[in-house]
C-alpha cells in the first residue's frame, strides 16, 4: 500500500465511519473531536491538533467542506484549498487518525454521529458556546479548550501574501 492509500484511508464517508466508530468502541478507544476549515495548514493548526490528540486514543476531525467554509464569511478568496486537499493535508499529520468533511454550517450533525468522548476548542471559545457542548455533556463526555499559539492564522497568512 502507498503512502497516499494510507493517508486516504483516514478519511471517512457516513457508510465506513460507522463501522469504523463501532471497532473503536468495542476497544474501548477514547474518541476526542475537533473541526475547522485547515484551509493553509500552519504550525498553529499543528500545535492545536497535537495537544487535542494528547486527551485520548483517537482524534476525529471534522474538515469544513468547501460549500461550509464559504458560508463563514472569512472573504470570498476562501478556502484557498479546496477540501480534498485540506482533507488530506489533516489526515497525513501522524497524530490525526480520522478525518471527515461536513457540508453543514456547523458540525453538530458530525458530532451527533462520532458521540466523542472529548470535545476539543481553541481557547478563544468559552466552554458553553462551543457546538455540540449540550450533546457530548448530556453523554457524559467532557469538553476542552486549548490555548491557541499567539501569531498563526490562516488569514494573517493571506493577508502577508496579499502585500507582498
Amino acid at each position: 500500500m502507498n503512502s497516499l492509500t494510507s493517508i486516504s484511508d483516514k478519511i471517512y464517508d457516513n457508510q465506513s465511519l460507522d463501522l469504523k466508530l463501532k471497532d473503536w468502541r468495542s476497544g474501548n478507544k477514547k474518541i476526542v473531536f475537533t473541526n475547522g476549515v485547515f484551509d493553509l495548514l500552519h504550525l498553529g493548526h499543528i500545535d492545536y491538533l497535537s495537544k487535542a490528540k494528547d486527551n485520548g486514543d483517537i482524534l476525529f476531525v471534522g474538515v469544513n467542506s468547501d460549500v461550509s467554509a464559504k458560508k463563514l464569511g472569512k472573504g470570498s478568496s476562501r478556502p484557498i484549498t479546496n477540501e480534498k486537499s485540506r482533507s488530506m493535508i489533516i489526515a497525513a499529520l501522524e497524530f490525526v487518525d480520522a478525518v471527515m468533511l461536513f457540508d453543514e454550517d456547523t458540525p453538530l450533525e458530525l458530532i451527533k454521529i462520532v458521540m466523542p468522548d472529548i470535545l476539543v476548542k481553541g481557547g478563544d471559545y468559552k466552554l458553553e458556546d462551543i457546538v455540540g457542548y449540550d450533546v457530548v455533556m448530556a453523554k457524559g463526555g467532557t469538553i476542552k479548550t486549548i490555548d491557541l499559539l499567539p501569531g498563526y492564522s490562516s488569514t494573517a497568512i493571506e493577508q502577508k501574501i496579499k502585500k507582498h
